[in-house]
């Protein structure tokens, strides 16, 4: 659910073992988009695991959520980090999905037990939080409190067959293991430039000259989108109200601009059109 920059990759990695995997948004110019990635890069990340036996799914697309979670056994959402819309949208699909289907939020910063406000089957709904698939195959499960201890066995098992690294996360975190770091790292990187410290292309050079990482952080910021990331901070300052707010106000002013990354075509750089 979400055909945006994370659910069409989310898909892209689960259509390689034959089956079906659908892609749902509200949006056919969301849904277009996504249908041009995913079928420009689905036969080279088959072809990259044909030794794994690798084979592509049919993809289909949908506007329609009754039609496109019908016989799912497993339904991931992937929609704005917007808390009031991910408590509906998991409401929705609670109540349409097959009463086994196990439902998994992707959000990256809200906590499950912070969205099932509306969700009448909490046992079958947890974090499912995705890196930058296929490139960053980790997948973070973490309980909404009430999550079935089966499904940490089930998803255990099924995921890394699609390539995924799990991890469960052994008690509720806000940014759960990765992305609690990650947050702080990508914090202080926009604080020292907001400071007027660095600039984004020269921090992201002397990061990746220092072999911390291969791709620079502004880059992988501009990549996830300048408005995830602030809608992101936004929810750990709500956590947190003692951390610094440099790093939201200058997020916020490329935001106002319209400067959200890649997807934009300007972000930290402006090198993407």
């Amino acid at each position: 659910m979400g055909a945006g920059t994370l659910g069409r990759r989310i898909a892209l990695t689960f259509a390689t073992r034959g089956g079906v995997v659908r892609l749902y948004d509200v949006s056919a110019e969301s849904l277009n988009s996504a249908k041009a990635f995913l079928d420009e890069q689905l036969p080279k990340l088959v072809e990259a695991r044909a030794d794994r036996g690798a084979t592509p799914a049919t993809i289909e697309y949908f506007t329609d959520l009754p039609a496109a979670v019908k016989g799912a056994w497993y339904v991931v959402e992937s929609v704005p980090e917007i808390q009031a819309l991910k408590i509906d949208t998991l409401g929705q699909v609670d109540e349409l999905a097959e009463p086994d289907a196990i439902i998994g939020t992707n959000s990256s910063s809200f906590m499950s037990s912070e969205l099932i406000a509306k969700v009448k089957h909490p046992e079958r709904v947890l974090n499912t939080h995705y890196g930058q698939p296929p490139q960053a195959p980790q997948a973070e499960l973490l309980t909404d409190g009430h999550t079935d201890e089966r499904i940490f066995e089930i998803l255990g098992a099924e995921l890394p067959k699609h390539g995924f690294v799990t991890a469960v996360a052994r008690k509720e975190s806000v940014g759960f293991i990765i992305n609690r770091v990650w947050a702080a790292i990508k914090r202080e990187a926009v604080a020292v430039v907001a400071e007027g410290v660095s600039t984004p292309d020269q921090f992201d050079r002397i990061w990746v000259a220092s072999g911390i990482s291969p791709v620079g952080v502004f880059r992988t910021i501009d990549r996830v989108g300048l408005d995830v990331a602030l809608d992101i901070e936004e929810n750990y300052l709500r956590h947190f109200p003692y951390l610094p707010t440099k790093s939201r106000d200058l997020l916020k002013q490329y935001v106002d601009e319209g400067k959200l990354g890649v997807k934009s075509g300007e972000g930290f750089y402006n090198d993407y059109r």
